[in-house]
């Protein structure tokens, strides 16, 4: 059946048309498009889909706010502070009656002889002493609570109904254990920096190659050493985030990594290991203190930073396969 409308075409009409609009709605190859310039359809959805970048920021910031404020991280950082203080008094009351630092006999963390003829040296000499143990397990603490932690207080699903999906929560705690590496980092050397000051005299620094520095020089020197041992941090980072995504309690994914951090470093003291000992994530650890020679050994720098990359990648990667398929119920 058929009518001309007026314009001259025809127009067909036929059962569909009198069988309502629901009928003249049957899917086709265009039956879509008038959809898509719809606001409720189109714009709401793809700003589910695809945050903006200010909102990505955003949930970066608040993975910040939440690292930072609970009183675990801010104990921990205190207690970090407190060793650089601690090795000064210590070292003060020991030379304070003429005797020298390490009692002679070559004790003590590195660089603690030259602690009481130039202050500076203490940074040098409390990031070797916290750099084995008590900078990774606090990042080891850090991160196996990222994920772990928020399972088991039950706001891990509702941060997955946010539109930032899981790669991007995973990214963002990611980063922001790394900004905790640096700033647990930085923490014992500005502690150590204001404690050095106070109890012995600052001035031009000898390196370890002779040469000698003036004290603005030192301090660049005592910047770089930081973020060097901040990036050596990386890899038990990653690796502490693995564990955290295979496990809803907090405290057995930092057990894990704390534990699985010693285990480790016992191995990389073993000789007879040592064939696996350029692969392990400790291993370069020490490596900054080429940082204190002129010209800088740059070898062993390089392999730390590179082997932390690879554990980074490694097991970022495993993190993220893991986490993106994981069911998540609470």
């Amino acid at each position: 059946m058929s009518r001309a409308d007026g314009n001259g075409r025809d127009e067909r009409t036929g059962p569909a048309e009198q069988a309502g609009p629901a009928a003249r709605t049957t899917p086709g190859p265009r039956s879509a498009a008038p959809a898509a310039p719809g606001p409720s359809a189109g714009d709401g959805s793809l700003r589910r889909t695809r945050p903006s970048p200010l909102w990505a920021l955003g949930l970066f910031r608040s993975e910040l706010v939440t690292v930072f404020r609970r009183w675990r991280t801010l104990a921990l950082l205190g207690v970090l502070a407190a060793v650089p203080l601690l090795i000064g008094i210590a070292v003060r009351i020991e030379t304070g009656d003429g005797g020298s630092a390490g009692g002679g006999g070559g004790g003590g963390p590195a660089f603690i002889a030259q602690i009481t003829n130039n202050g500076l040296f203490l940074v040098f000499t409390a990031l070797a002493a916290t750099l084995p143990l008590f900078l990774p397990m606090a990042v080891g603490v850090v991160a196996g609570d990222a994920i772990a932690g928020e399972a088991n207080a039950g706001t891990l699903r509702y941060l997955l109904v946010a539109p930032a999906g899981r790669t991007r929560l995973l990214l963002a705690k990611f980063t922001a254990v790394l900004a905790f590496c640096l700033v647990a980092t930085v923490t014992v050397a500005v502690s150590a920096l204001a404690a050095g000051a106070l109890l012995f005299p600052l001035g031009e620094v000898t390196l370890i190659s002779g040469t000698t520095i003036s004290l603005g020089e030192g301090l660049l020197r005592a910047l770089a050493v930081a973020v060097a041992v901040a990036a050596s941090l990386t890899g038990i980072a990653a690796l502490g985030l693995f564990i955290s995504t295979l496990t809803n309690s907090g405290i057995a994914a930092m057990a894990a990594t704390v534990g699985l951090l010693i285990t480790v470093q016992i191995v990389n003291t073993i000789p007879q290991l040592d064939a696996v000992h350029p692969y392990l994530f400790p291993h370069y650890w020490l490596s900054f203190a080429d940082l204190l020679r002129a010209p800088v050994y740059w070898e062993d720098l390089l392999r730390n930073l590179g082997l932390q990359a690879l554990y980074a990648a490694v097991f970022g990667s495993v993190a993220w396969a893991r986490f993106s398929n994981r069911d998540i119920t609470v």
